[in-house]
């Protein structure tokens, strides 16, 4: 059986730098799937005093999260490429420590401002490559995604201030 060959693609980027792009949104892509996992893994075990609190915000944090993991993928596909899929995948690309055990609320929350920081920078990363190549959905995706991560991890960060 014969493998057909793929449809070019000419949207204006080229085939370099749309690789670069990609590779850039596969780490995107892996700290994002791994920090939604966290953020729901902290959800479901978190207890103490702020419960209430802690475990509605996890769930804000982990639902938006898991909506921008089809986001990124999309794009990546959008480039041309595969997008990662498997948890041996992300762990190779990721940027962000796995947690052993259930932590206290408070070394979650501390963990959890550590990846949403970490997912910004890759953004950060991926953004100046995006721009030279003229890359505007990227650009705004990326851009989107820092901001989302940066809010985040202001509002987690506020919980740690005594």
């Amino acid at each position: 059986m014969s493998k057909s060959k793929p449809v070019a693609i000419n949207i204006g980027i080229n085939d370099k730098d749309r690789k670069r792009i990609a590779d850039g949104l596969s780490r995107m892509l892996a700290d994002t799937y791994t920090l939604y996992l966290k953020t729901h893994n902290f959800h479901w075990n978190v207890t103490g005093p702020m419960f209430q609190t802690l475990h509605l915000m996890f769930m804000t944090q982990y639902t938006e999260t898991w909506n921008a993991v089809d986001l990124v993928a999309e794009r990546i596909r959008t480039l041309g490429y595969p997008a990662p899929g498997s948890y041996k995948q992300f762990a190779a690309l990721t940027s962000i420590k796995e947690s052993d055990g259930v932590p206290s609320a408070k070394e979650m929350i501390r963990q959890l401002v550590e990846g949403q920081e970490t997912v910004a920078r890759t953004a950060r990363e991926v953004l100046p490559v995006a721009e030279k190549a003229g890359d505007q959905p990227t650009v705004d995706l990326l851009s989107a995604r820092m901001e989302v991560h940066e809010k985040n991890a202001w509002m987690l960060r506020s919980l740690l201030e005594e």
